[in-house]
């Protein structure tokens, strides 16, 4: 074998050669590594970006925007209703308003310091507050026309994100409801329970003594949020608010009233009221407000199309403001809801204590037998048993339906949830064992002595307690 010299020049090619490639690759590495902008097919462009938001969370998202748009465009920011859907639910607002030369930003809801039990809805705006300067920092957005997009639960975030900071330049919501948490979720279970074929007197028990009972024990998160103080605060903001035509989630129409009078309250000249019409409460096509027409599938159902009109009322309005033309406040005419009024749950310090007291004394003579102070009179101990087993289920069969959903009150049997039948056997059962129990305390010879009566007066007294607490519940009804 004979060693192989390269000549000086042919050695320098070489070298450069393989600095050229050198150079290639790691350009190459480095655009793997950035994110990435593009298209998918004729839509707009793409680009997958992070944030920190509230606390220093870091965030996913994508901000999408229109393909060769000339000069620097408006922003939003769009901010997703409850639970912690994905960004893609959200995919076709996105894209109408990139579609219409607005830079969006849509981003993946935090699951850190946000569940079923617990809501800070300060920590979301901070979130939809990170998401503007985003968009601010980017080029091609003009940064003094980037502004935020709410539904539903999202109603109420972007209002309050917008009265924090001057950034915002202006509000769009869909959905968004001038009550309370409390107050909008009972409003929609007991819609839904309606249009289940429940009657009135379950839907009853769960816009009073549950919605209560959640609000009071803290159960249900951000029980006491009022929008109206933050809506009072918007003053020079620009809003546009709407609502789909069959919205069944929160009251279209007492809604649409409260926003309009706290915007006028704030002096707000630029504050427009509007409806989607065929629109269900997110702005999707729908034929009654229960059903969605058309559309991607999310979660395994149909989100629904865009309602007519729906995308174009928003882009038009956003752009008119960012031109510096925003229109004048004005409210179109609100159509029927589906519920004339709202319930008001309240908030009654007492509705815990009614059931603990029972269960007390229910529970008090069969622990009295565990620890062997006495005989155990049979009667009693099924009316202990059944009374325990009564007020549990009482309780627990309606706040199913706020944990759940109105899914927990199927299948639905003579107007009531088959559950609910099981409880009101099982309110039969403890009256007629507490009538069997004193039949038989009073035959019994020799007579009780008074540490037996001791004993019993618990459960005596939670048996007569348990009446007029069951009529309160509706289980009577």
């Amino acid at each position: 074998m004979h060693a192989v010299l390269l000549s000086a020049p042919s050695a320098s090619l070489i070298r450069a050669v393989l600095a050229v490639l050198s150079g290639v690759l790691a350009g190459t590495l480095l655009l793997l590594a950035a994110p990435m902008a593009y298209a998918r097919g004729d839509g707009p462009v793409r680009q997958e970006v992070t944030f920190r938001g509230g606390g220093g969370l870091v965030l996913h998202g994508a901000v999408l925007s229109k393909d060769g748009a000339p000069g620097a465009e408006p922003g939003i920011v769009l901010v997703g209703g409850s639970g912690s859907g994905p960004r893609d639910e959200y995919r076709q607002e996105a894209e109408a308003f990139a579609r219409a030369g607005i830079t969006t930003l849509v981003y993946d809801k935090r699951t850190v310091g946000y569940s079923r039990l617990h809501r800070d809805f300060g920590l979301l705006a901070d979130d939809a507050l990170a998401g503007v300067r985003l968009l601010q920092s980017r080029n091609g957005v003009n940064p003094r026309q980037v502004g935020l997009w709410g539904f539903s639960e999202g109603g109420w975030v972007a209002p309050l994100a917008a009265s924090r900071s001057t950034d915002v330049a202006f509000v769009v919501t869909i959905g968004g409801s001038g009550y309370d948490t409390l107050r909008s979720q009972a409003w929609n279970l007991i819609t839904h329970l309606h249009h289940q074929g429940v009657g009135g007197p379950f839907r009853r028990t769960v816009a009073g003594p549950a919605a209560q009972l959640m609000g009071s024990t803290g159960l249900f998160p951000a029980a006491g949020y009022d929008p109206l103080p933050v809506l009072e605060r918007l003053h020079r903001t620009p809003v546009l608010a709407l609502w789909g035509e069959h919205d069944m989630q929160v009251p279209p129409r007492e809604s649409a009233r409260i926003f309009r009078e706290a915007l006028a309250r704030a002096g707000n000249r630029h504050a427009v009221i509007g409806f989607v019409a065929g629109g269900a409460h997110n702005g999707h096509r729908t034929s009654d407000g229960f059903d969605r027409i058309g559309g991607p599938l999310f979660h395994g159902k149909r989100l629904g199309e865009l309602a007519p009109r729906y995308a174009q009322t928003m882009t038009s309005w956003v752009q008119a403001v960012a031109a510096g033309r925003p229109p004048a406040s004005s409210a179109a005419l609100a159509p029927e809801q589906a519920l004339a009024t709202t319930p008001v749950p309240g908030h009654a310090w007492y509705v815990w204590l009614a059931p603990a007291l029972l269960l007390l004394g229910f529970a008090a003579y069969p622990v009295s037998a565990l620890l062997r102070r006495g005989p155990v009179l049979r009667p009693v101990r099924w009316l202990a048993g059944l009374g325990l087993l009564a007020v549990v289920a009482t309780v627990a069969c309606p706040l199913a339906v706020f944990v759940a959903g109105n899914g927990a009150a199927a299948p639905v049997v003579w107007g009531r949830p088959a559950l609910w039948l099981v409880v009101q056997g099982l309110a039969v059962a403890v009256v007629v064992s507490a009538c069997v129990s004193a039949a038989a305390l009073r035959r019994r010879r020799p007579a009780p002595s008074w540490a037996v009566w001791l004993r019993l007066a618990p459960v005596g007294l939670a048996a007569v307690g348990f009446v007029p607490w069951a009529v309160w519940w509706g289980v009577a009804a």
